[in-house]
């Protein structure tokens, strides 16, 4: 009997450790195939920002892209993921209740040094975790990158990408999108799809460097009003943000932790990256109905294929906050009304001055603050992070002051350093070169070395 008992123990703890191995596997893949799912979204913000570029500056904007993409990641190795651990309580980098932040825990896990960032069979968590939010830094700088075409310098942008991508989009992550993050503990602060620590914080310090960077030769006239600059390919840039949205489903994938394993808030469901439960199955409710009433809410208003297919991103955004709590209806109802505000944001800009090329600092910033906002009206009084009685919860107050840090984490960065930049006297390419185009002087070669034939007429 004795040899039967010791026998079924020992099937049943290999059945554990089978059990076990099966479920890390699981989750080490599911934020693997989050990471080429994000390298989408960088497919589409280039189609997006040559699509809308035009014909003399194609390569320029593809290159200047592709370049942030690549500093992001090395930046974001070497010390972008090192901050985010070591700072949700503060620049003190103290320890938070969780006991997952602060200096030493940083060193810890986050060492570019250590043997945890590198090849290490007994990990299989660090990696995709990191190159996951790699993704995400490098998303922050394409989105700014689409509103400076035609007109910044190669050097200063991809040293302003990098202060984006790899220090103030992670500092606001580590205040608000980290279970120890102090605007959590003590506000309350919810933002699950990322709208304020992310796309916020991408369109106020695009709005910063624009501010300096100044209008494309011709965008503006003597009397202040605007023209339209047209890109040279409306199919790519409408093909590039469809393409946005496909990776956007990695995107939010990757905001969720995978359950059952040492790193998880729970043994047996998804949570948010705040500890908070949800599923699968309520971010595709939620997904495709933003999607839908951000496309029919910017058509509604403006009958134009370009906001048309921006109002599909700036309706994930505007939702974002609450795609893992919202009732479906009322995720198509927040993305419907931030689609409704889009084009009137981007009015506005112009009559300030501002040439946002892409309308980055309105589909990211306006309506990433309108989401954050949205939820303080929509979901107050539900938990913001785990924990037992006396949690702190979403509130109006809690998310109309992260509205605020987001905008200010955003905007003082990109202002001060491309203020600096300006003063240096490189931020701006020279005149002649921005009317020759970037691609015949700063590349130098020519997206379409043969032309663009127009169409033949229509026989008579």
């Amino acid at each position: 009997m004795e040899e039967q008992i010791a026998k079924l123990a020992a099937e049943v703890a290999a059945l554990k450790s089978a059990n076990g191995v099966g479920n890390t596997m699981l989750a080490e893949m599911y934020y693997y195939i989050t990471i080429p799912l994000m390298v989408l979204i960088h497919v589409g913000f280039l189609g997006y920002e040559m699509g809308a570029s035009r014909t003399k500056n194609v390569l320029a904007s593809g290159i200047k892209n592709i370049l942030a993409f690549a500093f992001c990641i090395p930046t974001f190795y070497y010390f972008g993921w090192f901050v985010y651990w070591a700072f949700p309580t503060g620049f003190t980098m103290s320890a938070g209740p969780n006991a997952i932040s602060g200096w030493e825990y940083a060193w810890s896990v986050a060492n570019p040094a250590g043997a945890v960032m590198g090849p290490n069979l007994a990990d299989n968590a660090t990696g995709v975790f990191w190159g996951a939010f790699t993704l995400f830094a490098a998303t922050t700088a394409s989105i700014m990158s689409g509103s400076v075409i035609e007109r910044i310098r190669l050097v200063p942008f991809v040293i302003l990408a990098v202060i984006l991508g790899s220090f103030a989009w992670v500092v606001a992550a580590a205040w608000g999108w980290h279970a120890d993050g102090w605007m959590v503990q003590k506000l309350g602060y919810h933002d699950f799809g990322a709208a304020g620590v992310v796309h916020m914080i991408s369109g106020f310090f695009a709005l910063g460097v624009l501010i300096h960077l100044g209008p494309r030769i011709g965008k503006f006239n003597d009397d202040g009003t605007a023209n339209h600059l047209a890109g040279h390919s409306m199919p790519l840039t409408l093909i590039g943000l469809m393409t946005i949205i496909v990776g956007f489903w990695g995107f939010l994938m990757a905001c969720l932790i995978f359950p059952g394993e040492a790193w998880s808030w729970s043994t047996a469901e998804f949570t948010t990256i705040y500890g908070t439960p949800t599923t699968l199955s309520a971010l595709s409710f939620n997904i495709l109905m933003a999607f839908a009433g951000g496309i029919i809410g910017a058509w509604a208003v403006t009958r134009d294929p370009f906001w048309m297919m921006s109002g599909a991103l700036g309706g994930i955004i505007s939702a974002a906050p609450g795609l893992d709590i919202y009732w479906p209806p009322l995720a198509f109802t927040v993305a419907f009304a931030g689609a409704c505000i889009m084009p009137y944001s981007a009015k506005m800009l112009e009559k300030w001055g501002i040439d946002d090329a892409v309308g980055a600092v309105t589909v990211h910033g306006t309506l990433g603050a309108w989401g954050v906002v949205a939820l303080g009206i929509f979901a107050s009084g539900y938990p913001a992070l785990s924990g037992d009685a006396g949690v702190a919860t979403i509130s109006f107050f809690g998310q109309f002051v992260g509205m605020i840090v987001m905008a200010l984490i955003g905007f003082v960065p990109g202002y001060l350093f491309a203020g600096l930049f300006k003063a240096m006297g490189i931020l701006r390419v020279g005149e002649a070169a921005e009317i020759a185009g970037l691609d015949p002087t700063k590349v130098p070669s020519s997206a379409y070395p043969e032309g663009i034939p127009a169409s033949p007429a229509p026989a008579e």
